[in-house]
């Protein structure tokens, strides 16, 4: 029973290996010299401009939601396409309320201007 196993624990030694394999290495045979100035903070080569705690347009919250929004609508549709002929006109209708939904509130979005970025 538990050579089933087997396959699972190699595969998650394997990727512990990779993963902490290159960190352990780099921690060990790298130097250690930290300066002022390679511990000061900058950003793109430069000095912070501003505060790193700023905050941001709520546009690019609005924008993120829209993403994950319709990136699970894909999620939905690819199951619902492969099974479409055994779901029949009920999973067909079904669907299309749902992508119906979807796309009132895209339109909703699309004209409150949310989707523009200034």
């Amino acid at each position: 029973m538990l050579e089933n196993y087997l396959p699972i624990l190699l595969f998650i030694a394997v990727g512990l290996a990779f993963g902490i394999g290159p960190i352990l290495a780099g921690g060990l045979l790298a130097p250690s010299r930290p300066d002022s100035e390679k511990l000061s903070p900058y950003e793109c080569g430069f000095e912070a401009f501003e505060d790193a705690r700023m905050k941001f347009d709520v546009r690019y919250y609005l924008v993120a939601i829209l993403f994950i929004l319709f990136d699970l609508e894909i999620a939905f549709l690819f199951p619902w396409a492969v099974v479409l002929e055994e779901i029949g006109l009920f999973g067909f209708l079904s669907m299309m309320v749902f992508l119906g939904i979807l796309v009132v509130g895209f339109v909703y979005e699309w004209m409150r201007g949310a989707l523009e970025w200034e």
